[in-house]
């Protein structure tokens, strides 16, 4: 068991610590709590826990199918692509006035992992592996599995939002408006992935 745990400590610190959406998200909604870190971390555990009990209980090979893959990508992908759109227009306004983008870091973890295809699609292939790694334990293994992945993303939101919170008055208004344009960049870029995907999906 604990061999076991190790592998999902590890494979699920090397998954949250990566950039993408997710993370550009959560250091935006930093600027305004220390504890939007936490409250990312526990809107995508809205999603990931039924998620993975969908898939202990047999189901993943429902988000393998590739017009569900097509629909999430779409879908996902223009989601993000708006979200991307929204922060690069109010980023004065969370910069100079204060403000904080209109949703909040609860609801903002979970679109963000309801839209995110890939993390799906990760979930039914590489991440249902560890699912079955768990079956010979039972209910009980499960359990392991969900509360080790979901510490490592709970502890590294956690430190990121702090971080962010804490040291971002250290920067000018300009420095922090160039970050937030980045970051609506970047999640420009990974809705348009997303779409692109879907597209080439639809049509092979």
């Amino acid at each position: 068991m604990w061999a076991l745990i190790t592998l999902v400590l590890g494979v699920s610190l090397s998954g949250v610590v990566a950039p993408g959406p997710f993370f550009a998200v959560t250091l935006a909604k930093s600027y305004k709590s220390p504890w939007a870190g936490t409250l990312m971390a526990l809107g995508h555990a809205v999603i990931e826990i039924p998620l993975i009990l969908l898939i202990y209980f047999g189901f993943s090979h429902f988000f393998q199918i590739i017009a569900v893959q097509a629909v999430l990508s779409l879908a996902g992908g223009a989601m993000v692509v708006w979200m991307g759109v929204g922060m690069f227009l109010d980023r004065a306004k969370v910069v100079h006035e204060g403000k904080d983008l209109p949703y909040t870091a609860f609801v903002a973890g979970i679109v963000m992992s309801t839209v995110n295809p890939f993390f799906l699609l990760w979930w039914a292939t590489a991440g249902s592996l560890l699912v079955l790694k768990f079956l010979e334990y039972g209910i009980g293994g499960l359990l392991v599995l969900i509360a080790a992945h979901w510490i490592c993303d709970l502890a590294w939101l956690s430190f990121v939002s702090v971080f962010i919170n804490r040291t971002h008055h250290f920067f000018g208004k300009k420095f922090q408006e160039w970050l937030f344009i980045a970051t609506s960049l970047f999640l420009l870029v990974f809705g348009l992935r997303f779409i692109i995907t879907g597209i080439q999906a639809v049509i092979r």
